[in-house]
């Protein structure tokens, strides 16, 4: 009873966090539910990793080991402290494709569609599983009401372990460029890729789904804003506008229940920081993937490289929280939700694959369309499975944002065409 007491006083003290709201559905037992409270323990047993693993790497160069050292051992610290330095000579040489240029129209859209299916099929089905898995509960009777999967970290770790095992195989079976680039580098991205994705799962326990895409179609209004006082970027003039109608299709969305909407558990101000942790997170991911790829590497090889650090950074947290087995024994008490996460999985891993070869044949400016559909008719499926009601003003709300994301990729393929130097992606492709 004390430490029921104490958890609802501190729910009352922290509204900053989101912890209050006359329409919450449970408070959390224990002060260790919290969701800042579980970020903060998973970035501790992060750095009980990493921060070892970054002295360790001084302290090689430092004793300049790639010239000094000897042994079994030296191949692997080379590769993972130093990488190798590929000479002209060491890059695959430039194939041409003659075939492309004699590929026929129908096979041409043949592949289009494809690969518009893959998107599809594979991330609607995603989104459809991770607000079933995040938000409904498992065994539920009449008698008894079930019991809610909370730990998202298990999550990314599943959907990171079939990724790695994907990406490797492609790597055995595809003939791939030489590697060159440092292993410890993918850390940082994977670090970050891993807390943009914990973010993501955390905020459906306190935003609808619909409100967590419409979040996502509207991080380019914070990139600009950084971009702008940060580095001093300037922007066109349609970009502004696109991007103030997608800051008023959002409003009119979160505004159409009117004030009584803001104290569901669906808006709390949990789910805004999450979706702003989200943001924030993967927009590091992508730049810093793109800083990688200087290297010359292969995006499968990215894939890679990334979701094995990020496998050994959610196991080492896992097992130091005493959550890795306690997420088994939930997985062998409900075997729906063991399929759900092994599906959810496959749709990640194979999603990623189709991203790949989307923009490799037809380009960014195609993929960013079909994704943008994809959000559409993922925000459908969701109120149509899940009975998410959506107003008149809020269906508006939808449609601006919508109409103006593709305004700012017919924009930006017009300033292609007539040669003029296209603007930086504001989100660039996330390639894991």
């Amino acid at each position: 009873m004390e430490r029921r007491r104490w958890a609802v006083w501190v729910l009352a003290a922290l509204p900053a966090l989101g912890m209050a709201g006359e329409a919450l559905e449970a408070a959390p037992e224990h002060w260790t539910e919290f969701w800042f409270v579980r970020f903060l323990v998973n970035a501790v047993g992060y750095a009980s990793l990493l921060v070892p693993g970054y002295f360790l790497v001084q302290y090689l160069k430092r004793r300049n080991y790639l010239e000094t050292g000897r042994g079994l051992c030296f191949p692997v610290i080379r590769d993972c402290v130093f990488g190798n330095e590929l000479k002209p000579s060491d890059e695959p040489p430039a194939v041409t494709r003659p075939e492309l240029a004699e590929t026929t129209r129908t096979r041409q859209v043949l592949k289009l569609l494809f690969c518009a299916g893959g998107l599809q099929v594979s991330y609607l089905t995603w989104g459809v599983l991770q607000e079933r898995v995040m938000t409904r509960n498992y065994g539920a009777t009449d008698k008894m009401p079930g019991e809610r999967f909370t730990d998202s970290q298990f999550l990314v770790l599943m959907n990171r372990v079939l990724a790695l095992t994907v990406a490797g195989l492609c790597c055995v079976l595809c003939k791939q460029p030489r590697h060159g680039a440092p292993m410890y580098r993918y850390s940082f991205a994977s670090l970050s890729n891993i807390l943009s994705s914990w973010c993501q799962y955390e905020a459906l326990k306190f935003v609808s789904f619909p409100t967590q895409v419409l979040a996502k179609a509207s991080k380019v209004i914070p990139v600009m804003l950084m971009g702008k006082l940060v580095s001093h970027r300037s922007y066109e003039h349609w970009e502004y506008l696109t991007a103030g109608l997608i800051s008023i299709g959002v409003s009119m969305f979160l505004l159409s229940n009117g004030p009584e909407h803001y104290f569901s558990p669906a808006t709390t101000l949990s789910g805004f920081i999450l979706l702003a942790g989200y943001i924030l997170f993967d927009s590091f991911t992508s730049n810093w993937q793109d800083a990688l790829f200087a290297y010359k590497m292969s995006s499968v090889q990215m894939m890679f490289g990334v979701n094995l650090f990020s496998c050994l950074l959610t196991v080492g947290s896992l097992i130091q929280q005493g959550a890795l087995v306690e997420a088994i024994r939930f997985m062998g008490r409900h075997g729906e939700f063991a399929a759900h996460a092994l599906l959810l999985s496959i749709c990640s891993a194979f999603g990623q694959l189709f991203i790949f070869y989307t923009i490799g044949q037809f380009g960014a400016a195609t993929f960013t369309i079909i994704m943008t559909l994809r959000q559409a008719f993922a925000i459908f499926l969701s109120c149509l499975i899940y009975g998410h009601t959506v107003t008149v003003v809020g269906g508006l709300g939808m449609a601006v944002v919508f109409a103006a994301l593709f305004l700012r990729v017919y924009a930006k393929g017009r300033l292609k065409q007539r040669g003029k130097k296209v603007p930086p992606n504001e989100a660039p492709i996330q390639k894991v």
